[in-house]
């Protein structure tokens, strides 16, 4: 639920305000009674959006945003003016306010330009951190038959500028495959590497992020901005959840990869771009386009080349590498020392029926271990129980699955005699506070 401020030094408007933002919807709002009192708040708490006043004693609007400039502080700002500069306005747009609004403009415009800001916010942190992820992923591990497959087609298909579907499952490392496609691309990898998560984006923007807008081409396009073909103009565009676009989204994609140039909203020049276009997806596009959910042509145009990422059941031998790598990460996250595996418990991992199919899943599996192992020795206790009881119950006669499986049953019970009340439940096994037993209960995979 957004968090809304409201900076004004007039008691009558900024409580109109908050009444008006509250009455019509689900939005949390606080008031600040002048500059000062704002930057007191907005350095102290986290806020969604900022309505801010410019003309108020003690710190005026412009003195906030230089302010929250100095500390970065990237929460989107509407300013307002009663007096009709609009020259005030635009000066606190420079300063980076998102935009601005009239103090006689109807509450439906302000919510309006409030919903645009938040939309706006959420797509740029979206993508700030799918592009993070992909920076700092620049290595495709395994060695598996189907990985060596998938490395070969990378670097085929690098110094090429045609355009390239990435398909597998969600969490499966589209993000890397890309990483790796820009970084050996012989003539692209000093040039940029622009994402978008194509799921993340709001109906209403989706035009604008991928190919701008020009100043006043809707509310709150207040200057002129590049969308993402544009930066990525000589270089590669990375379209993530590519089947999540509306049909209307997918048609102009189609015209600009046909004529190699795009059209700003609200523009009426077009504009060459030179981008390979990578896409990437966990659905069957096939499927969509037999439901009438994507363009079969679009299609055709992406899947010239297609890399497919094999599911981890594929490549089962790549475990313990990836195992190791990410209990390193894990390891250095949790500031412990590296623990190694045991052999039992590494073939317990290799033997799992890997739900999700991706590797994601195991690597939720590793920081799982890293957490439950006090030790230098990840062994089969540490596994998570659906990993554990899949392995133990192959082999139901052994001791491991034997004293695991009475250690179950014996908490279990406790916990229902007392009806789950953890206090109680230690008094009664006489351990030394409830928080051994949730230690012994994360170990066993009971919640």
């Amino acid at each position: 639920m957004a968090k809304i401020l409201i900076v004004d030094d007039v008691a009558g408007m900024r409580e109109s305000y908050q009444y008006d933002i509250s009455r019509l919807t689900k939005y949390k709002t606080d008031t600040a009674f002048d500059g000062k009192d704002a930057i007191e708040k907005l350095t102290e708490s986290n806020f969604d959006c900022v309505i801010l006043d410019l003309e108020m004693p003690r710190a005026d609007g412009f003195d906030v945003l230089r302010d929250m400039k100095s500390r970065a502080d990237t929460t989107p700002v509407i300013v307002y003016t009663g007096t009709g500069n609009y020259q005030s306005c635009i000066k606190a747009v420079r300063l980076g306010a998102f935009g601005f609004v009239d103090k006689s403009d109807p509450i439906e415009s302000v919510l309006q330009n409030i919903k645009h800001a938040l939309d706006m916010a959420k797509l740029e942190k979206d993508n700030a951190e799918l592009r993070n992820r992909l920076a700092s992923k620049t290595q495709l591990l395994g060695k598996s038959k189907a990985m060596l497959k998938l490395k070969t087609d990378i670097k085929k298909l690098a110094p090429l500028k045609k355009s390239v579907l990435i398909s597998g499952a969600s969490g499966s490392g589209k993000e890397l495959v890309v990483a790796e496609l820009h970084r050996l691309s012989s003539d692209k990898n000093d040039k940029p590497l622009e994402i978008v998560l194509c799921s993340a984006i709001p109906s209403e923007l989706i035009e604008s992020t991928l190919f701008g807008h020009e100043k006043g081409a809707f509310t709150g396009a207040d200057n002129q901005k590049p969308g993402a073909f544009e930066l990525a103009d000589g270089g590669t565009l990375f379209l993530d959840e590519i089947g999540e676009l509306p049909l209307e989204a997918q048609a102009k994609l189609l015209r600009v990869l046909e004529n190699k140039t795009i059209r700003r909203v609200g523009g009426t020049k077009d504009i060459e771009i030179d981008v390979r276009v990578v896409a990437a997806t966990h659905q069957n596009l096939e499927e969509k386009v037999t439901r009438g959910e994507f363009r079969q042509d679009l299609l055709y145009r992406l899947n010239t080349h297609v890399l497919n990422i094999p599911p981890l059941q594929d490549r089962l031998s790549d475990i313990p590498m990836l195992v190791n790598h990410f209990m390193k990460s894990s390891c250095e996250e949790m500031s412990c020392k590296f623990k190694t595996v045991s052999k039992e418990a590494m073939e317990a991992l290799m033997a799992y029926n890997w739900k999700q199919n991706n590797v994601r899943e195991l690597i939720n599996a590793v920081e799982r271990m890293v957490f439950n192992c006090d030790g230098d020795i990840v062994e089969m206790k540490h596994l998570p129980v659906e990993i554990t009881g899949s392995a133990l119950a192959s082999n139901s006669g052994s001791f491991e699955y034997q004293v695991t499986a009475a250690k179950i049953q014996i908490l279990t019970s406790a916990l229902e005699r007392n009806d789950w009340h953890l206090t109680n439940t230690a008094r009664e096994l006489e351990l030394a506070d409830h928080s051994s037993l949730t230690k012994i209960m994360k170990r066993l995979g009971l919640k």
